[in-house]
């Protein structure tokens, strides 16, 4: 791949009050190339080499730790959610069991990254230890993983309290792990966040104020250092989201998106990226990169016409499949990576003629 120009990513603070936008203040980021394609989660791999191979030979500016279920279950997210956490037990096919009587968001969690729920983590992390690039790494969020509780018979006051200790423990952890086992690697951290479908169709007992509460305190754990996001494969309420103080935002590239102008357009304006899903990953999709990439340029098109700046659409891009792969073959899961490595390619080239053009 060509040489890649680079951005600085944006800065956050520490959490706010959903009435007061977090503001961003200056801190030491990794520097993403511009259009880095990445992934989402899980792969299909048995392999924990092979699924790490992959990433690191298909996604070379910013490969992804994956997830591996298939391997095992206990690599699914809700069982890696819950491990180390006291009164929660994952089921041999990654669902939750909860006791209620021991369930205590003062518990202590243990977050030693051991045994199985974490071996494509390490594999991962051992493969990447002299990488002097930026990589990204994934945990599942906490209103994903309170919902979860909360499905699973815990009272949701306590699920959601749970859930945002566990994963803000789990956040300075795996910060923590990364720069032992990777000490020269910037990190972008996401956090998986599925659960804001079921926000956006009003199935959570949280009011607004405390889901942005939810996502600011798990970002804030991963520290000054660490470019943050928050995935969601579905239609969301991105205002929250942003609301949050994430660096980033990841979203499918859908149609819907327009409906989020005006958010991801204050976003951008602030310096916020944006990981685009231009794969899709639950329908067939063709050979060739270029018709993925006329749909991503059409919805830009709307976007720019709905008010969103269209250099900052193309200069603080990233590319990802819309979700993650577990679903697939290997086969196709190299495919789809290949994929969304064609379109990040063109949106580099464009990028690049942009700032060419105005003289930047």
């Amino acid at each position: 791949m060509e040489e890649r120009h680079q951005v600085k990513t944006p800065t956050t603070t520490q959490p706010a009050p959903m009435t007061q936008r977090v503001e961003r203040r200056p801190a030491r980021r990794p520097v993403l190339p511009t259009a880095a394609a990445t992934a989402i989660g899980s792969l299909p791999h048995d392999d924990p080499k092979a699924a790490v191979g992959l990433v690191l030979e298909g996604l070379p500016d910013l490969p992804a730790a994956p997830q591996l279920p298939c391997r095992n279950p206990a690599e699914g997210m809700l069982a890696q959610a819950v491990d180390g956490v006291r009164g929660v037990s994952a089921t041999p096919d990654g669902a939750l069991e909860v006791d209620v009587e021991l369930l205590d968001p003062e518990a202590p969690v243990d977050v030693a990254f051991a045994g199985e729920p974490w071996v494509g983590l390490r594999t991962f992390l051992d493969a990447v230890a002299a990488r002097r690039g930026p990589v990204k790494l994934q945990l599942t969020g906490p209103l994903t993983l309170g919902v979860a509780l909360t499905h699973a018979g815990a009272d949701p006051e306590v699920a959601f309290e749970v859930a945002g200790a566990a994963v803000q423990a789990r956040a300075r952890a795996l910060v923590a792990l990364a720069a032992a086992r990777a000490p020269h690697a910037g990190l972008v951290v996401l956090l998986d966040e599925p659960g804001l479908t079921a926000w956006s169709s009003y199935d959570i007992p949280l009011k607004g104020d405390h889901l942005v509460d939810l996502l600011s305190g798990s970002l804030a754990s991963l520290g000054a250092g660490v470019v943050t996001g928050v995935h969601c494969c579905g239609a969301a309420d991105w205002k929250l989201v942003d609301a949050a103080g994430p660096d980033m935002i990841s979203l499918p590239a859908t149609p819907d998106v327009v409906d989020s102008a005006p958010t991801l357009s204050s976003f951008l304006d602030r310096g916020g990226l944006v990981a685009w899903g231009v794969v899709p990953t639950d329908r067939p999709i063709g050979a060739a990169p270029d018709p993925l990439w006329r749909r991503l340029s059409e919805l830009w098109a709307d976007l720019a016409a709905a008010g969103c700046d269209p250099i900052r659409l193309r200069q603080q891009a990233l590319l990802t499949p819309a979700c993650g792969l577990a679903n697939h073959t290997p086969q196709q899961a190299a495919h789809i990576l290949d994929l969304t490595l064609g379109v990040a390619e063109r949106v580099h080239s464009q990028a690049v003629a942009i700032r060419m053009s105005v003289g930047a």
